[in-house]
């Protein structure tokens, strides 16, 4: 038990990090990590579901948190923040419904593939790596906030990983820096974290153990922001000193990470 809580808490600190730098949330390193310590320790059950909605719940207030941060830094521009949340949300509700019909081997292989089309998607289309540079970004197309808004809350919120892998590579195409693409994932993963926490925090499970509200493990979730929280309040210091291209390369090296770990762990 003792090791599984500081797992969860040396964990949480990378998620803060990842919050902050990425725009993450925690979704991508919490999925699996909540995943492989319920698998440890004999509770697999709907492990997949119950990694999801944890992660939803860990991703709800890392996110707001930095947004807040991020905001009072000056570094959120809002006509990129809304009305792309709202459709966002009616996504992410829609979303997590269909998340908890989904068996829990056909979540795993989902996650799984969103991680490699994003991995692939960064690294062979033009503009993500680098952009070119324009004398002011691009706005967002009416189709792109509707359609596109929804599109991402939907996936997102079905595999509870925000919408980061998406809105940060869109922002980077209309020639955003990545220190602003990724603090506006922030916000943006709001909505979605929101829904998904609520949809799986009612919804009914036979196998819910101890410390569970619906299908989110209160215990885990607690443990990853104790350690994310603090990691936030010193990341959002450094934010921005980081060179472009190291940062949307990272970005990529870290997508890939967490690949191969969700591989290896069988998530």
């Amino acid at each position: 038990m003792q090791t599984s809580f500081l797992t969860l808490l040396c964990f949480g600190c990378l998620t803060g990090v990842t919050t902050v730098l990425f725009g993450f949330g925690g979704g991508f390193v919490t999925v699996p990590v909540v995943h492989g310590v319920l698998t440890a320790t004999a509770r697999p059950g709907d492990a997949m579901h119950v990694a999801v909605a944890t992660s939803a719940a860990v991703m709800l207030v890392n996110a707001a948190t930095a947004a807040l941060a991020q905001g009072r830094q000056g570094r959120l521009r809002r006509a990129y923040v809304w009305p792309l949340a709202a459709y966002i949300a009616i996504g992410a509700a829609a979303g997590s419904l269909a998340a908890t019909a989904l068996g829990d081997t056909a979540l795993r292989l989902l996650f799984a593939a969103y991680l490699l089309v994003t991995i692939t998607d960064s690294l062979l289309r033009e503009g993500f790596l680098s952009v070119a540079h324009r004398p002011r970004p691009e706005p967002l197309g009416r189709a792109t906030i509707t359609l596109g808004g929804m599109g991402i809350g939907l996936v997102a919120a079905a595999l509870g990983v925000g919408g980061s892998v998406m809105t940060v590579p869109l922002l980077r195409r209309r020639g955003l820096p990545m220190a602003e693409a990724t603090a506006l994932a922030n916000p943006l993963s709001v909505p979605v974290a929101v829904a998904g926490t609520l949809v799986y925090a009612v919804a009914p499970t036979t196998t819910a153990g101890p410390g569970q509200l619906g299908y989110v493990d209160l215990t885990a979730g607690a443990a990853l922001l104790l350690g994310s929280l603090p990691a936030i309040a010193v990341a959002r210091r450094i934010t921005g000193r980081v060179p472009d291209r190291v940062h949307s390369v990272a970005y990529v090296l870290l997508l890939l990470l967490v690949l191969i770990v969700t591989v290896s762990l069988g998530v």
